[in-house]
């Protein structure tokens, strides 16, 4: 699908974050500037989290429990060893009670169940192109209730 705006990036992060049952995994993948943040936003938004929600580049993992379902939004951006994984504790959260967003999940794509979102972003000038696909009944089931 085609993405013209930052609001309608929101507003798809929002939709799937209206949508996301308890222990869905959203696996964020592009490039620097593509989008991950603002998706991660509008997810939040839609599970009813309210505030700021900033990229978690310098703290890695950061946790939201006010809304609808836990929120733990994580940057794996900055990690180069997967026994980092372990210090971070996401092993504890993956597949929990709530809704786990990765932005950089290619830097360690065995850290995620198998049944996930992948969500593809690629730069298209002013434009995002973004792919949508669940790689299992969960994620694909909540991938065809936006796209």
């Amino acid at each position: 699908m085609r993405i013209e705006t930052p609001e309608a990036m929101e507003a798809l992060g929002r939709a799937l974050g209206e949508a996301a049952p308890a222990g869905t995994v959203i696996a964020l993948h592009g490039d620097l500037g593509a989008g991950k943040s603002v998706l991660a936003r509008g997810i939040a938004r839609g599970l009813g989290i309210g505030g700021r929600i900033p990229s978690p580049t310098f703290i890695l993992v950061a946790e939201y429990t006010e809304g609808r379902l836990p929120l733990h939004h994580c940057d794996l951006y900055r990690l180069s060893d997967p026994d980092e994984l372990v210090n971070l504790g996401l092993d504890e959260v993956l597949g929990g009670d709530g809704v786990v967003v990765v932005e950089w999940a290619e830097r360690f794509p065995e850290i995620l169940p198998a049944d996930h979102l992948e969500v593809r972003i690629a730069i298209d000038g002013e434009a995002r192109d973004v792919a949508i696909a669940g790689t299992g009944p969960v994620s694909q089931r909540l991938g065809s209730a936006v796209g």
